[in-house]
């Protein structure tokens, strides 16, 4: 997990940081039409192996909703671009007046935005030649690009800040006056131009209010991704079959 800085002005560096992480990488990618189509092809074909992988906490009464919010709000086709451009905006204010568990809260929210774009960055270039040649691409292909990239421990720290999100997110919504605060905020957000962001929070914590204790969810997650990535870089033949994934980790696999 990342070390948590030890003053506030380091707090707030290191916000700044994540913001302008993603950012880069987004700016050229939205201004690289050939690399965007790309970079759609392979996040159509990562959406689509997700649905796979979680296809039973997708069909779960409990857990449906919260697990849809992850696919299509943190990992999904939208445009975020709006969304983005409001964490900016609002920086100033956060600095201001958010408490320093706040501002470590949303950083470390955002670290996973931004590494997540950077891995992702990575594996486009590893198997771009692929999604040159069709329309798509094989689990073989998909997992060889894994491996190329080398960045295990990289991948290791996704899962992980992944599960220290989903942690801080679970006890936030546990605190009923957050969410009155949220939707009291609704109608001066969309006035004020961050109508974008307050939905995208309203169905966070809608969908993570509804299933309760989120521990389960993110456990499985967790566990599941890990056990994938282990197979991966053990040259597995299927390992993204998840009828042949454990209830329980194995532990690393190299």
């Amino acid at each position: 997990m990342t070390a948590i800085p030890s003053s506030r002005d380091e707090l707030c560096a290191f916000l700044r940081q994540q913001i302008d992480r993603a950012k880069a990488l987004r700016t050229v990618h939205r201004s690289d039409p050939q690399g965007s189509a790309k970079r759609r092809a392979l996040r159509e074909w990562q959406q689509e192996r997700l649905s796979r992988t979680y296809r039973d906490l997708l069909e779960s009464p409990r857990y449906g909703p919260a697990a849809e919010f992850f696919l299509s709000d943190l990992y999904g086709l939208k445009d975020t671009s709006a969304r983005d451009a409001a964490v900016e905006r609002l920086y100033p204010t956060m600095v201001k007046l958010l408490p320093e568990a706040g501002l470590y809260s949303i950083g470390l929210a955002l670290e996973l935005d931004a590494l997540s774009e950077e891995l992702e960055a990575q594996l486009l270039d590893a198997v771009e030649d692929k999604l040159a040649l069709r329309s798509g691409i094989t689990e073989a292909d998909y997992c060889e690009a894994y491996r190329r990239c080398d960045n295990y421990a990289l991948r290791k720290h996704q899962i992980g800040l992944f599960r220290g999100v989903g942690d801080t997110l679970a006890k936030a919504v546990e605190k009923p006056l957050i969410y009155s605060l949220l939707r009291g905020m609704r109608r001066p957000a969309r006035l004020a131009g961050f109508g974008e962001l307050q939905d995208f929070l309203e169905r966070g914590f809608r969908a993570l209010r509804h299933m309760e204790d989120a521990s389960e969810l993110l456990d499985t997650i967790e566990r599941r991704e890990t056990h994938i990535l282990d197979r991966i870089y053990a040259r597995h033949p299927h390992p993204l079959d998840l009828d042949a994934v454990p209830a329980e980790s194995t532990g690393p696999a190299r």
